[in-house]
């Protein structure tokens, strides 16, 4: 399980699982609960490359990153 403490989000820490190249068990510790349920269902068995590449860059309003950007930055430090 690796774990990932945000920056510039609501959401505080990430955490989740790469096996064999795929994202399993995101979860998210506060921020937007709903969203971050889907975003974390969505990612369920994809390819963790692929994720990072479609969430990498996405601002949430100003603060110049976001939770699905956040993920990305963790799943690129894991990889």
């Amino acid at each position: 399980m690796y774990e990932y403490y945000t920056k510039g989000t609501c959401s505080k820490k990430i955490c989740f699982d790469i096996e064999n190249g795929k994202l399993h068990s995101v979860h998210f510790e506060d921020g937007c609960n709903g969203n971050l349920k889907a975003l974390g269902i969505l990612a369920e068995g994809m390819g963790a490359r692929e994720i990072a590449q479609k969430l990498k860059g996405l601002c949430c309003g100003k603060r110049g990153t976001s939770c699905g950007d956040q993920l990305a930055r963790a799943i690129e430090a894991n990889l």
